[in-house]
C-alpha cells in the first residue's frame, strides 16, 4: 500500500490557574487524540502526515498542486476558522488563497475527504467549528446544522451497520462498541449511511467531482470514541478500509 495522508487537528492546548491559599501559579498541557488512529494506519502501511491545529493554521498548503501530493485529507476537530485566518491574514492583513476552496478542488480532483467528529468539527460546540456555508459544505455527503450540532450520550450509544453492502463496512461485524456521544448531521440524498446511532447518521459516504469523501459523526479517540472502542479490533479495520476506499484503493 502506498497511500499517503494529511491527517488535520486533533490537537489542543490547556492552561490551567492553580490557587493553593494565598499563592497561586499557572499550569499549560498540550495533547493530541490521533495516536490511536495514526498507529492503527501506520500498522496497515499508511504513510501519515499529521498537522496540528497550531502547525496547520500557518503550514497547510496555499496551492492546490502541493495539496494533490496527497492521496486523501482528514479534518478532525479542527475549526473552519484555523484554516480560513492564516496569520498572514488575521495578523498582517493580506490575501491568500482560500484553503477551504482549495480542499474542494483537491477533492474534485479525484482525491478524498473525510471529516471526522469533535467539538470542532461540522458545526461543533455552539456552533464555532462553522463549516456549513463554506466549501466544504459542498464536498461532505452530508447536511450540517445551523448551530452547535454536538449530541452527548453520557450512557452510551450503540453502532450500527446499515443494509448498505460497501467496501468501508466489509468484514465488519454488524454491532460495534459504543460511542459516548457524535455530531448530528443529515446524510445528502446521494450520500450512502453505512452506519447509524439510533435514528442518526455515523459513518456516511459519498463522491464529489471526481473524488471521494466520507464524514464519521464521532471522536476518532476519547472521549466520543472511548477506550473500549479504539481497543475493538474492527477499530484499525474501520479506518484502514476508509482511508483505502476514500483514496481510490478500494473498490
Amino acid at each position: 500500500m502506498s497511500i499517503h495522508i494529511l491527517l488535520v487537528g486533533e490537537s489542543w492546548v490547556t492552561t490551567s490557574t492553580h490557587y493553593k491559599g494565598f499563592d497561586f501559579f499557572s499550569s499549560t498541557t498540550y495533547a493530541l487524540g490521533s495516536d490511536a488512529l495514526v498507529a492503527a494506519l501506520q500498522q496497515a502501511g499508511v504513510r501519515v502526515t499529521h498537522q496540528p491545529s497550531h502547525i496547520a493554521a500557518r503550514e497547510f498548503p496555499l496551492a492546490l498542486e502541493e495539496l494533490l501530493g496527497f492521496d486523501a485529507i482528514i479534518l478532525s476537530d479542527i475549526g473552519a476558522n484555523t484554516l480560513l485566518l492564516h496569520p498572514e491574514v488575521f495578523l498582517a492583513g493580506k490575501r491568500i488563497p482560500n484553503r477551504l476552496t482549495l480542499i474542494k478542488e483537491y477533492v474534485r480532483e479525484g482525491k478524498g475527504l473525510i471529516m471526522a467528529g469533535g467539538y470542532l468539527s461540522f458545526q461543533g460546540i455552539y456552533g464555532s467549528a462553522r463549516y456549513k456555508r463554506t466549501p466544504i459544505a459542498e464536498v461532505l455527503p452530508v447536511e450540517l446544522l445551523e448551530l452547535d450540532d454536538r449530541v452527548e450520550a453520557p450512557e452510551g450509544v450503540e453502532p450500527r451497520v446499515s443494509g448498505v453492502k460497501h467496501p468501508i463496512t466489509e468484514n465488519l461485524e454488524a454491532t460495534w462498541p459504543f460511542l459516548l456521544g457524535f455530531n448530528e448531521l443529515r446524510a445528502k440524498p446521494e450520500g450512502e449511511v453505512l452506519a447509524t446511532v439510533g435514528e442518526y447518521p455515523l459513518l456516511v459516504a459519498g463522491s464529489f467531482g471526481t473524488g471521494r469523501s466520507v464524514a464519521w459523526a464521532s471522536d476518532v479517540g476519547p472521549h466520543w470514541c472511548p477506550q473500549e472502542f479504539v481497543d475493538w479490533p474492527g477499530y484499525a479495520r474501520l479506518w484502514t478500509q476508509i482511508v483505502e476506499w476514500v483514496s481510490g484503493e478500494r473498490r
